[in-house]
C-alpha cells in the first residue's frame, strides 16, 4: 500500500493558480478515470474547491500524479511544483481528516468542506476509481470529522460576520424561524445572512436593494420578497430584524425613519445589524427606546473571542486526528500482514508440490522408497531454511542485533 495526496490550496498558491488546476464539474468524473489508469490499484479521488485541488491516489508514484496534473491542465512543471505540497502513508491519513474537520480551512473549523469532500468521493465511486482501500479512508474521514464536531466546540462559535449576525440574532430571539426579517443589500454577505436564516428557519424574508433585479434574483432561491430602498419606510414597521450592508457612501436608515417604525410596531423590539462599511444606520438609532442596535465593530468583537474559541478546539480536534490516523494505519498493517502471510504460505506449498512430484515420479521409477523419503525431507528442509538463513546471516555481518532478535522470534528460536 501507498497513499500519495498532492495538493494546491489557498495558502501555497494565487487564485490565479488555483483557477488553472481547478476542475470543472461536468469533467471530473473523466478526469478521475483518467487519474486512476496511472495507479496499480485504479484507485483515485479528486477533491477540487475555490480553495483547494487535491488528488488522492493509492499505489500511485508522486512524480507520475504531478506530471499528470500538469498534462491534464497544460501547465508547467515550473510554475505548477513550487506550489504543491506532498503527503505519503499516514500523512495521507492525517491531511485528509484535517481538511475534512475544516482544520485547514481559510476559516477555521467551517462545515461547508466535509460536503464538497463526500460529493467527491460520490463521484469518484460513480467513476469507479474507489476500491477498498480508498473506500476505508474516506469512510473512516466522514466519521472522523463528525467526531470532532460532536466532542469538540470547534464549529459552536460563530467566526464570520454573517453568521455572527444570525447568530446574535438567536440570541435574542429564542424563536427566530418566527420572525420577519429585512435584509437590506443584494451583496455576497448579505446572500450569506439570508442563507444563515434559511438555514435557522426563517422564511418571512424581505430583501431591499438599489437594483430590484439582483434583489429578485437572490430572493428566489430564499423565497423572499424583494423590494427597492425606497420601499424600505413602508416595509419596516413589519421587521422584527434588520441586518444592512450595502455600499452606500450615506446612511439608508436614519433615527426619524426607525423612530416612525416603532411607534407603528407599538413599540414592539426590532433588532438592527449594521455591517456595513461606511454605516448603512445612523449611529442615533441606538439611543431609541426598543430598538437594539449593532455594528460590525461589535460583531467583530464576537468573532475574535469565538476565533480564540475554535483554536482552542483545534487542538483537541488535532489529537483526535492523530489518533484515528494511527487506527487506520493499523488496519492497513493488518491488510498487508495477511497479504504477506498468504504469499509466504503459497510459496511454501509450491516448494513441497514440487519436491513431492519429483519424489512420486521416481518412486513410480522403481526409486528406493526409504532413500526418496530422506532426500525428500533434506531437500524441502534446505528449501524453507534457505532464505531465513540468508536474511540472520546478513544481520549478523551488519552487527544488526534488533533485525537478528526479530528473526530468532519469527524462526521460533526465542520461544519465551
Amino acid at each position: 500500500m501507498s497513499l500519495v495526496a498532492i495538493g494546491i490550496n489557498h495558502k501555497t498558491a494565487t487564485v490565479d493558480l488555483r483557477e488553472k488546476v481547478a476542475f470543472a464539474p461536468d469533467k471530473i468524473h473523466d478526469a478521475m478515470k483518467s487519474l486512476a489508469s496511472r495507479t496499480k490499484t485504479g484507485e483515485a479521488v479528486i477533491v477540487s474547491t475555490c480553495n483547494r485541488t487535491e488528488l488522492y491516489c493509492n499505489t500511485g508514484e508522486e512524480a507520475e500524479v504531478i506530471q499528470w496534473l500538469e498534462d491534464y491542465h497544460q501547465l508547467s512543471h515550473e510554475d505548477v511544483l513550487p506550489c504543491l505540497y506532498k503527503y505519503k502513508g499516514q500523512e495521507v491519513v492525517q491531511h485528509l481528516m484535517r481538511v475534512s474537520a475544516g482544520l485547514d480551512s481559510l476559516i477555521l473549523g467551517e462545515p461547508q468542506i466535509l460536503g464538497q469532500v463526500k460529493q467527491s468521493f460520490v463521484k469518484a465511486k460513480e467513476a469507479g476509481t474507489v476500491a477498498v482501500t480508498i473506500d476505508r479512508l474516506f469512510q473512516n474521514t466522514f466519521s472522523v470529522a463528525k467526531k470532532v464536531r460532536t466532542e469538540t466546540e470547534i464549529g459552536a462559535a460563530a467566526v464570520s460576520v454573517a453568521f455572527a449576525a444570525v447568530s446574535m440574532a438567536k440570541h435574542i430571539f429564542s424563536a427566530i424561524s418566527a420572525t420577519k426579517v429585512l435584509l437590506i443589500g443584494a451583496g455576497e454577505t448579505i446572500e450569506l445572512v439570508a442563507r444563515h436564516l434559511k438555514d435557522n428557519g426563517v422564511d418571512s424574508m424581505i430583501v431591499a436593494n438599489r437594483t430590484i433585479s439582483r434583489a429578485e434574483a437572490m430572493c428566489e432561491e430564499f423565497g423572499a420578497t424583494a423590494i427597492t430602498l425606497e420601499q424600505i419606510p413602508e416595509y419596516l414597521p413589519k421587521a422584527d430584524i434588520v441586518i444592512s450592508s450595502t455600499a452606500s457612501p450615506l446612511p439608508i436608515l436614519g433615527k426619524g425613519m426607525v423612530e416612525k417604525a416603532l411607534k407603528q410596531r407599538r413599540h414592539q423590539p426590532m433588532l438592527l445589524v449594521d455591517i456595513a462599511v461606511p454605516r448603512d444606520i445612523e449611529a442615533e438609532v441606538g439611543d431609541l427606546d426598543d430598538a437594539f442596535l449593532y455594528t460590525v465593530d461589535d460583531l467583530q468583537s464576537i468573532i475574535e473571542q469565538n476565533m480564540a474559541s475554535r483554536r482552542e478546539a483545534a487542538e483537541q480536534a488535532e489529537v483526535i486526528v492523530e489518533e484515528e490516523s494511527h487506527l487506520f494505519m493499523e488496519w492497513i498493517r493488518s491488510l498487508e500482514s495477511v497479504d504477506s502471510i498468504r504469499e509466504y504460505r503459497t510459496q511454501s506449498m509450491a516448494i513441497k508440490d514440487e519436491l513431492v512430484e519429483r519424489a512420486i515420479n521416481k518412486l513410480a521409477q522403481g526409486g528406493d522408497s526409504e532413500q526418496l523419503i530422506l532426500e525428500l525431507a533434506n531437500k524441502l528442509t534446505n528449501k524453507l531454511i534457505h532464505a531465513p538463513t540468508q536474511a540472520l546471516t546478513a544481520a549478523s555481518r551488519r552487527g544488526d542485533l534488533n533485525s537478528i532478535g526479530q528473526l530468532r522470534t519469527a524462526l521460533g528460536l526465542d520461544k519465551d
